[in-house]
């Protein structure tokens, strides 16, 4: 006897999501990928359980560009409480050390220039970096002592917003694989002081900003309304307009070469043909070899 069929429907294109409190990126994917009945939907970028903001949900063919979407810049809004650091680097975990001492906003600002630039970061034991093919935070939950491997990050800015007696937040702009956790943990150590994060919001994820962001109980009201094109998320990649014959020719996986003045010189763009995304490729030789390719109709 056959398998029942499946009713979910194709969909395509991105969410950008507000993302709640005390929800897990997962959930949020299963989630709306309920509310829209899609076949296939990823996110862009794990946000953590007690973080807000961004997260940006790719549907169909939107998933082949969510590589463009988590290798683009990230931004976030956090606050650090000083005078203890704990396992999680945030309110969730136990508490590992204290201090009595508080540090001043001249004090706090006069270290912010240390984590700038590209610099070496220990991610936290719980986050999502897999170990012996396990996430971090599942052997950390277990009880195991993890020997977190340093990474090179970069931060393009840290800037303090806010200071009072018992805590300070700031913004950073970072790339691929930065921590904001681990940033309260280094500066809170650096101060002397200990700290760990007790609010956290992503305002951006590569060509997402917060204000392009909306509610799940938006997206229950108007639904498809909201969704956005597939090319959403790769708008910060070079792209040229290809005729008909073209768009068909790269949807067979062949070279095009490209003609004209405003055709784009060497590396990776995207190419469109009706104002629909038809494929991403390498541009090398004047010819753009198709690697992803979109099967959406134009």
């Amino acid at each position: 006897m056959s398998a029942p069929r499946s009713t979910r429907v194709e969909v395509n294109g991105w969410v950008v999501l507000d993302k709640p409190a005390f929800t897990t990126s997962t959930s949020a994917v299963s989630r709306l990928k309920f509310l829209f009945n899609a076949k296939k939907a990823g996110h862009a970028g794990t946000l953590d359980p007690l973080a807000t903001g961004i997260l940006p949900i790719a549907f169909g063919e939107a998933t082949k560009t969510v590589p463009f979407v988590q290798d683009g810049e990230k931004a976030y809004r956090f606050t650090i409480a000083w005078g203890a650091e704990t396992s999680s680097d945030d309110a969730e975990g136990e508490v590992t050390a204290t201090s009595d001492m508080r540090p001043s906003a001249a004090q706090v600002e006069a270290l912010l220039p240390r984590f700038i630039g590209e610099i070496t970061q220990i991610p936290p034991a719980f986050s999502a970096i897999k170990i012996g093919g396990e996430r971090a935070y599942d052997l950390a939950r277990s009880g195991a002592v993890l020997d977190m491997p340093p990474r090179q990050v970069t931060i393009h800015a840290l800037r303090l917003v806010h200071a009072d007696a018992g805590s300070a937040t700031l913004e950073a702009e970072c790339g691929k694989g930065t921590y904001v956790r681990a940033i309260a943990r280094d500066l809170g150590r650096a101060l002397g002081c200990y700290g760990h994060v007790i609010a956290l919001r992503r305002t951006r994820v590569g060509p997402f900003l917060e204000r392009d962001a909306v509610t799940f109980e938006a997206l229950e009201r108007d639904g498809m309304a909201l969704l956005r094109p597939v090319d959403a998320g790769i708008a910060e990649v070079p792209s040229v307009i290809v005729d008909r014959q073209g768009a068909a020719q790269l949807r067979r996986g062949q070279a095009l070469v490209l003609r004209g003045r405003d055709a784009p010189g060497e590396g990776v763009i995207w190419a469109s043909c009706g104002g629909v995304a038809i494929a991403i490729g390498t541009v090398e030789q004047g010819a753009l070899h198709p690697e992803r390719v979109f099967t959406t109709p134009y």
